[in-house]
Formats: structure tokens, sequence, C-alpha cells
């Protein structure tokens, strides 16, 4: 799509504009336009399609914001293809059946080298040679999509549906940035062309998604692709941008060509086809697609592939081997099921069967009540699987679940154990339905299920099991960092009435602690140690720390930036935490309720007078700093100072902290007995690699 002279051009450009903006430069707004679809183009496919960003989302946001002001101005120079015409004009309230082109066919499947080598004897049969070229590619799983592009413009794009028909979810389409609105195929002399592919959620994106369903009671999306089907099919186009779709493009169904034009070489070959479409602009698996010859070639490879499946960046169950030569495709055919000419060779199975035996509910530390199925224990994706949450009583009810019933277990994104469905058919009578208990199993308050919410919840914040919950959770890793405490201890201690509350992490009697079976003194200083550095935290991490309802990790970044001190909250109202960054109703309503609750206020001037930090530091900005723009990952052991005050040190300064290895990363810093995380960022050119002796140095400078 841009060559590197083409690249240097737009890159000078979008400097020049940024510059032209920051001047506030009038010029013809025809010609600045045309210049800003181009950088925003060129961005979007750097950003969304090559992972290699060359915009700030500052000066993105600036640029496109500039674009939109000058298209308002100037009605008449909006075309189809303007970036802008991405963003929904309002919610789609049905999607249309419309007909494919040509018709969506499943594929056939194999599980073994057998089934391969009696797929490639047919080929061969049919296509009457001794040998055939092969392509292997993967088999993603996740939302299969056709697209119609008419003289260079996106015109049309449809969900699989039955094969023969599929939905028009055109504008929802438009929300996923790896697609271009327009590409040059006229350059290849194709008048109109249809394309199929899959749409799918980074497994990252995928994590994040369900950790907040999660911190809502909702029960996660199994797998990435029900979460990538359902956003396809969201009403409102908006929300399906908000959802991170990304599109893989990996067929060519239909090509008609301009009168008097004959295919181009370049389309004759599958492999060449998709290269030519990674040209244009799309997303396509020709980087981790394989061209062999013989079926031994494949199977080799196939066997290979499927021990490195999980270093994928997305979810795939399998590989997809096709002829590579489409004359030969031609002349192979099809059957009214499947095309004769290509074979899914399916990965071994990440579901089993169990037996549900009993149900816990278990009382979370905001009053959840989460009712718990106990199973045999079933090995599954490399873990044996024993308890499994079932979220809430709506989900028991809707799949029907009863105690005495084989279920099918699935790990969603090979993390959460989630009971896919109970084996109907296997009953014989001997089942019992699931009764939810109507007073807390802890301290038998009675529970209450607020409008809106499918939760049962415990309302008594003096429930021991909150109790416990909140300590464990605010001295875990990710909030307060206080190693050695650990759940096991806060039980202990609890227990034995050395710790009742949370500012009495601060208070804890060691000379008791010493008494102890277990604690040494070094346990002990260590322990000192931890509880004393928590106090140096940054702001973020203690919101975080506090549990409240619906504040994640990410939410808890946010509100941290909105204040230069925690109890500034107090004052803030609905309107002025929903204007901060994914705050809606539901989480500003809970920020408040906390902050409303005498007892927590209490609490938060408690921590800060035993020395607690409540203070945004840092007092940056999102956006703004030295490192913005730039990712972060830390893997491996830091010798001078903890991981998470390395993080914070980054944030402060405006770069952002990823959680794996892509060729998004900017630097990767390895501290000592650095892992696997390296030896992935050394596979891949655009990740510098830093010691932290290095990091320091730059962070200095």
């Amino acid at each position: 799509m841009y060559n590197k002279e083409t690249e240097l051009k737009l890159n000078d450009k979008s400097r020049i504009l940024l510059k032209a903006l920051r001047n506030q430069e009038r010029e013809d707004p025809r010609n600045i336009v045309n210049d800003l679809r181009d950088v925003i183009n060129y961005s979007d496919w750097r950003y969304y399609v090559k992972d290699e960003p060359v915009l700030a989302d500052q000066e993105y946001d600036q640029l496109f914001a500039w674009l939109k002001v000058l298209e308002k101005e100037n009605p008449a120079l909006i075309t189809p293809d303007s970036p802008t015409q991405r963003i929904a004009k309002g919610l789609t309230k049905e999607f249309p059946t419309v007909d494919h082109l040509v018709p969506m066919l499943s594929l056939d499947n194999s599980y073994n080298a057998e089934d391969l080598r009696e797929w490639d004897r047919r080929c061969r049969e049919f296509a009457d040679v001794h040998h055939i070229e092969y392509c292997i590619e993967p088999k993603f799983d996740g939302a299969g999509i056709s697209l119609i592009y008419e003289n260079d413009i996106l015109t049309r794009g449809a969900t699989r549906g039955d094969g023969i028909q599929g939905e028009d979810i055109t504008m929802n389409i438009k929300q996923i940035k790896s697609v271009p609105l327009s590409a040059k195929f006229s350059m290849l002399g194709v008048h109109q062309i249809e394309i199929r592919g899959e749409v799918l959620i980074n497994k990252n994106k995928f994590k994040q998604f369900n950790d907040q369903r999660l911190a809502e009671n909702l029960p996660p999306l199994a797998n990435p692709r029900n979460a990538a089907s359902g956003s396809l099919r969201m009403i409102d186009p908006q929300e399906v941008g908000k959802r991170g779709l990304e599109a893989f493009l990996y067929h060519t169904s239909y090509l008609d060509l301009q009168e008097g034009k004959i295919e181009p070489e370049a389309l004759k070959t599958h492999y060449g086809t998709l290269k030519a479409l990674s040209q244009l602009g799309f997303r396509t698996p020709v980087n981790i697609m394989k061209v062999v010859k013989g079926i031994d070639e494949v199977i080799a490879y196939c066997k290979d592939f499927e021990e490195k499946r999980d270093e994928l960046p997305y979810e795939i169950d399998g590989l997809v081997v096709k002829v590579n030569e489409y004359a030969l495709q031609d002349k192979m055919g099809m059957t009214t099921h499947h095309p004769r000419w290509a074979m899914a060779f399916k990965f071994k199975a990440r579901q089993a069967t169990s037996m549900l035996r009993r149900v816990e509910f278990q009382v979370g530390r905001t009053g959840t009540i989460t009712p718990v199925a106990k199973i045999d224990p079933v090995p599954l994706s490399g873990v044996t699987v024993s308890s499994v949450s079932m979220f809430n009583e709506d989900v028991v009810r809707e799949k029907d679940l009863r105690v005495g019933d084989t279920v099918i277990v699935e790990r969603a994104g090979d993390v959460i154990p989630y009971i896919v469905k109970p084996l109907t058919d296997l009953r014989d009578g001997t089942e019992k339905m699931i009764i939810f208990p109507e007073k807390c199993p802890v301290c038998s308050d009675k529970l209450v299920k607020e409008t809106g919410e499918s939760a049962w919840r415990c309302v008594n914040i003096n429930c021991e099991a909150q109790v416990v919950e909140r300590l464990i959770h605010f001295g875990s890793k990710d909030a307060m960092d206080i190693r050695n405490l650990g759940e096991a201890n806060v039980k202990r201690f609890y227990e034995l009435k050395l710790l009742k509350d949370i500012p009495g992490i601060y208070q804890l009697d060691f000379e008791k602690i010493r008494e102890l079976d277990g604690f040494g003194k070094k346990s002990i200083e260590n322990l000192k140690t931890a509880i004393e550095n928590s106090k140096h935290q940054p702001l973020h991490r203690l919101i975080y720390a506090l549990g409240i309802r619906f504040v994640g990790e990410t939410t808890a970044k946010t509100l941290a930036k909105s204040v230069h001190e925690l109890m500034a909250m107090k004052g803030m109202n609905e309107e002025s935490f929903m204007a901060l960054e994914d705050i809606g109703p539901k989480v500003a309503g809970a920020i408040i309720q906390f902050f409303s609750n005498e007892d927590n206020i209490k609490m938060l001037h408690e921590l800060k007078r035993l020395g607690v930090n409540t203070e945004n530091i840092s007092g940056q900005k999102t956006g703004s700093g030295e490192l913005n723009g730039l990712t972060f990952l830390f893997t491996g052991t830091l010798s001078t100072m903890k991981r998470g005050d390395a993080e914070a040190l980054v944030e402060s300064k405006g770069g952002k902290i990823v959680s794996g290895v892509s060729s998004k990363l900017s630097y990767l810093v390895a501290g000592e007995e650095a892992g696997s995380k390296l030896e992935k960022a050394k596979k891949i050119n655009a990740v510098k690699i830093l010691s932290e002796k290095e990091f320091l140095e730059m962070i200095k400078e």
C-alpha cells in the first residue's frame, strides 16, 4: 500500500499539519482535507494493520478533530472513504438480510495425518496431477464476514449467516479500523470484489473485557469468538468501535474485472492474492502462512504449529490447508457443503465433561454472593479444574444447571473455568434444582438484589467474609503490593484478632506475631518492610486497593489523574466523574456511594494519619510527559526498585504499560532471570530491549 518513499512523505506531511494546527494556519480547506485524510488513513494502517504507530494518540486525535471541523464547514468535501465516515450517526435498529455474491461454504475437517493424506489423494485425483502446492494458514476462531468493494469503495459488509444469506452490518464493519474504507483495486483492473475474512479480538483485549465483566459479577464470554460475534451485531455502532475488533481477510470469493482487463498474474494463486490484499492495506495472514509442496510438508508443519498455537496474540482452533493455484481450485470444484480444495486441520479440543456434585455460595469483598460449582476434578488445558464459578442466579437459571448434571467445562481464553452447558440428555431424574439462599451464608443477614442487577448481595459491611476479602484485596500485588502478608496470613491474623480492618495493617502487633509458628526474625522484618513500603505507593494503587465497586485498575488510574488528593473525590458529583474517560453512571454512582459513607471517610483519614500516601505525587495528566506515545513492559527481577515503582515512574512521564510482547511494544526492560517475554521480544525488530541500568539512564536523560 505504501512504499518507503511514500511513507517518508506522509510522515513529513503529518508534522507539517501538526505545526500548522498549532500555529492556526488557514489554507485552502480542499488541500488540507486531502492531506489530513492521507495522513489519518496512513496512521490507521500503521497502527491497526502493521502494529507500528507513527503518531501519538493525542496528535492523532488533534488531526482527526481538525478534519471533522473542516468537513462540517465544507460538506461538499466529504467523501465516502473519509476517515470521519467510520463514525456512526446513530443506532442501527435492524440488520437487513442480504445475499452473498458467492455462498460462504463450511470447511471439511481433519483431526490427524491420515485424514490429511486421504484428502491429498482426493485432491490429486480431482486435479489430475501428481504433486500439489498448498498454502497453510491459521484457522482464526472469530466471526466470519464478507466485504464487497465496488470502484475501490467499501459498499457492504455482512455476517456469514447461513452461508447463502447474511445480515448487512456495514456500519458496524466501518468501526473496525483495520478494514480500509477504500482500496486501489482499480490498479489491478478490478471493478468489484467480494472478500471473506474473520473478525477477532486480541487475547489481551479479550482478557480485559472479561475482567471487567467479572468485576460486575457478569459471566465472562467463553471465548473471543463469542465476543467478536456479539460485538458485530450490537445496535450501537459507537459501542462496536470501543470493542477493539480486528479483521483478517483470507479469501476472495468473487472478482469482476473492468471492461477489457485481464486477470493479473498476482491474483492467480491464493498466496499471491493475499499478498496483493496486504499491499492494498488489508490485514491478511500472509506473514504467518506457509507455502509448501506435498502433503508430507503439510503434516510436518501442522504438527509443529499446534505446539506454538499459544504464541499467537489471537485464538485459533486449527489450520486451514488450501490448494494454492486457483486454476486447480476451479478444476476441483465444490460440494454443496464445502470446497474440495480446502481442508481444516483441527487442534485438540479444550473442553471436557464432568459431574456437578454440589454448589457452594461464596461472599466477595463487595458482598456479592457467587455460586461455585464443585465438580469432579478434570484436566483441562494443562490444569486440573474442580471448582467453577457460576457467577449469579440468572446464569444458573438460563443454563438450567442442576446438582448431579453432567456438564461441559471450558476454560475461557484458556484461563477462566466456565460451564458451557449441562448435557440434559444424560439426566436420570435424580438431579436437584439449585436453591439460592435468602440469607448470607456467613453473617446470616438478609440478601438483597438491586434493580437492574443480576447478583444477590450481602449489604452488611461488617460481614466477616467481606472484611477478610477486602483485607486480602488491599494487600494484593496489583493493589498495595504488601508481600509476605498474603491470603493465608490475613485469614490467620483475622482469626486471632490481630487484624480487624484496613488501617489495622499499619498497626500490627509484631510482638504477638513473633510468638506465632512460622514467623522468625527475617519473615517479620520482611513483612514490616513491605507494609512500610506500601505507604509510598502511587495514588491509583490506593484507589484500586480500596475495593470500590466496579473500579478496576484502569479506572483507578483515571481517577488518580483527575485529582491532586484522594479526598477531593468526596466533593465530586456524578457529572464530574462521568466527564472522565470510560466512567458511566453505574461506576460514578458506586464511587459517590463509597465517599458518602462516613465509616469509609473515617478509614481514609486514619490511613493518611498512619502515613499512607493519599496524594497524586506526579500530578501528570494523561498524554503528557517525555515518554508520551511510548509503551513499556518489565520482565524479570529488578535490583534497584520494585516493578510497580518502575511502572509508576513510566506512567508519571506519560508512558504506557502493556501486558504482553507485540510489535506495538516500544521497550522491554529485562531484569534478572528474564524468561519467555525476553526471548519473544528478541524476534521482533520493532521492540527495543533495555537492561535495568539502560532504563534508568533513559529516565534520567
